[in-house]
């Protein structure tokens, strides 16, 4: 687990490496909050720039939850071999800049 102030408010980081997934916890709520499915598109057909598909599958579906999830689980899915993403979301700031910040975050809590 990782923690650190993100824009003045406390977030924490949590990283766990499943067999068919990377379990990635992001709070700055103390819960897991939204959980969201984010997978490579197997269809793709340019290896260099893959697509990914996002499900949420508990919590509120709004788009900008779809645009957080893709943009911070992305890296982790292409770091980890192209492996699924179980993303949970909790955030009081969803800004580029926090985005950025936590995207620091997981860097430094990678388990794959």
């Amino acid at each position: 687990m990782t923690q650190r102030e993100v824009n003045g408010i406390s977030t924490e980081v949590v990283c766990t490496e499943f067999s068919n997934y990377i379990f990635v916890v992001l709070t700055q709520y103390g819960k897991i909050g939204t959980l969201i499915s984010v997978t490579p598109d197997s269809r793709s057909n340019d290896l260099s720039t893959p697509t990914f598909s996002t499900k949420v599958l508990l919590g509120k579906d709004e788009p900008l939850t779809h645009v957080c999830a893709k943009n911070l689980a992305m890296f982790v899915s292409q770091e980890s071999g192209n492996r699924p993403v179980l993303l949970g979301l909790a955030l009081k700031d969803s800004s580029i800049d926090a985005i950025k910040q936590i995207k620091e975050m997981i860097k430094s809590c990678q388990v794959w």
